[in-house]
């Protein structure tokens, strides 16, 4: 690898030729302010926060752009560039409302940060908000434009990323503003309310919407049986929250903690994970054996879903008719747990805590009510428990380790890798291989799904019969493999997607930041937990055998069928635009 010998802040180091200034200056140690700057995002010198100095340069440059040169002499402190980076601030500040105390992002903003920072104490240009209201048309997100700093990064992830374009800068100068195109909001467009936009915001201008009221609100109510689903995805991360380092297992603590909020129950969504598997597992057994529609394609991803509908609805017949882990809970939340513990279905409030932003619009679909009640009634990220928890006063790293509820809490370690792209693919083979070889699996590590890249094959021989399968993670890479149905060239039975970056670990009510460095240790997380599970087969959880035999019969059967399985809407691409019409 050809390199260059840079000076910055009289620091020599020697880098990449290709390496940005912003680059070269982290080798070195030192580090440049960003905004407008994001890792995994490309780059658009925006906010012009990121200037530096380069001798023989008549202009400040913008490091997060600007190449290294063999040679060059770079100044990251001067007093030119603290002079020209906090008026750049201020410009920022002068049109954005200081709401700070009250604000979503408030001691978690990167405005506000950087701000204080800069050694920014006053404002000494005229202050003037773009009087926009808030967009508050889905059920997953919340648009307040007054607080957008122009950054584009929700635009880039929305469009590079997630391939939906659901923003745009609209108008110009001062009037520029992020919005769905046409003047029209979020709920008119098809978002599929991902939130991967939250989760790369800076600031306050886009969130979930929260449930958290809600939820106390069912807490404090005498009459309500208030249980909670946690995902797998939220004991690797809710840490962070807590301000413990990312990568963190606190499954133990997380449930001690839900139970100090109040919860009368504390269940485990791996639980209902395991079930999945063994749905989905035998729905595509009986495909490949009575030649039903191939491949079939995960369901448990809500985004995902919402995408398919709007972009691909011919395809819908491929999608597994399982619903998601989180609704299929609810629904036996609401029935079989009911029965069991003797309390009517209709006091008993069901509240998840996921990685997802999307849950909140999935749990409102109308099909998700054959329980004869909302499967589950409010949705939790993992920033909105974070925001419970600390308003409590809970010290969460102080806590014991305690263990879930019964029946609902108990899992295996194939439930809970679903929190990782490749997670639901290899939980299915280690079931399905055992299921039709009637042989158990020498390794149940399926590696070849594991990991980041974008999409991932792999081939199982089930004894003689040969499954190929593929795993997807983001929507711009789900495309690619929808694009290969339609043209005929996609050699799989079975297809995992996942709607979000890295998979639930990435998800759109995740801890802020999370850059995929953060998104490998939290799968790194998943499976060391998963190697340490007593049982790591969903087939071989003693719970879900139980609720077989006492319950739902079998595997598709009619009671299943009913109570798991659910079908799909096909919706435009341009809702507004075909409603006019």
């Amino acid at each position: 690898m050809e390199t260059v010998k840079v000076t910055i802040d009289g620091r020599e180091v020697q880098v990449p030729k290709n390496s940005t200034i912003l680059a070269a200056a982290r080798a070195a140690g030192i580090e440049i302010p960003t905004l407008c700057y994001n890792e995994d995002l490309d780059v658009k010198g925006m906010c012009r926060v990121c200037v530096v100095e380069v001798e023989g340069s008549r202009t400040l440059q913008t490091a997060c752009s600007q190449p290294v040169s063999d040679g060059m002499v770079v100044h990251t402190n001067s007093a030119r560039v603290r002079q020209a980076r906090r008026v750049n601030v201020e410009l920022l500040l002068s049109n954005h409302p200081q709401d700070c105390l009250s604000c979503i992002r408030n001691q978690r903003c990167e405005l506000q940060t950087l701000a204080d920072q800069l050694g920014v104490r006053e404002l000494r240009f005229p202050h003037r908000v773009r009087a926009e209201e808030k967009d508050i048309s889905t059920p997953a997100l919340v648009r307040d434009p007054s607080k957008c700093i122009l950054c584009r990064r929700c635009v880039e992830v929305c469009h590079q990323v997630q391939g939906v374009g659901a923003l745009y800068p609209v108008n110009r100068g001062f009037d520029t503003t992020i919005a769905p195109a046409g003047g029209v909001d979020l709920g008119s467009v098809a978002c599929v309310q991902c939130g991967q936009c939250s989760l790369v915001c800076p600031v306050g201008a886009i969130y979930e919407q929260d449930h958290t009221e809600r939820v106390w609100a069912a807490l404090a109510d005498p009459d309500k049986h208030v249980v909670v689903q946690t995902a797998p995805a939220i004991r690797v991360s809710i840490g962070e929250e807590m301000g413990l380092e990312p990568g963190a297992v606190t499954t133990g603590q997380m449930v001690a903690a839900l139970r100090r909020l109040g919860f009368d129950k504390v269940f485990d969504t791996d639980f209902s994970a395991d079930l999945t598997i063994m749905e989905e597992g035998h729905e595509l057994l009986e495909r490949l054996e009575k030649g039903g529609t191939l491949p079939m394609i995960t369901s448990c991803s809500p985004g995902w879903i919402k995408y398919i509908e709007h972009f691909y609805p011919d395809l819908l017949p491929h999608l597994s008719t399982c619903k998601s882990p989180q609704q299929m809970f609810g629904a036996l939340a609401k029935t079989y747990y009911a029965e069991k513990a003797g309390i009517d279905p209709a006091n008993i409030y069901v509240v998840s805590i996921m990685p997802c932003t999307a849950k909140k619009f999935e749990c409102q679909r109308p099909e998700m009510t054959d329980s004869g009640y909302p499967d589950v009634d409010a949705v939790l990220t993992t920033r909105e428990l974070g925001r419970m928890l600390r308003e409590s006063g809970i010290k969460f790293s102080d806590l014991p380790e305690e263990e879930y509820d019964d029946p609902l809490g108990i899992s295996t370690g194939a439930g809970l890798i679903f929190g990782a792209t490749g997670g639901v693919m290899e939980a299915a083979l280690r079931t399905v291989y055992e299921v039709v070889t009637g042989e158990t699996l020498a390794s149940l590590d399926f590696t070849d799904v594991r990991g980041l890249e974008g999409i991932k094959e792999a081939e199982v021989d089930l004894k003689g019969k040969k499954v190929k399968v593929a795993v997807a993670h983001g929507l711009g890479n789900a495309r690619k493999l929808m694009d290969l149905i339609n043209e005929g060239k996609a050699d799989y039975q079975f297809i995992e997607i996942m709607c979000c970056p890295g998979g639930c670990i990435g998800g759109g009510g995740q801890p802020i930041p999370t850059t995929r460095e953060i998104r490998q240790k939290r799968i790194n997380a998943i499976y060391r937990a998963d190697a340490g599970m007593p049982l790591r087969k969903s087939h071989e959880n003693p719970a879900v055998q139980t609720l077989y035999k006492e319950f739902l019969g079998k595997p598709l059967g009619e009671k299943s069928h009913h109570l798991l399985h659910t079908q799909y809407t096909k919706r435009v691409k341009y809702p507004e635009k075909a409603a006019e019409v």
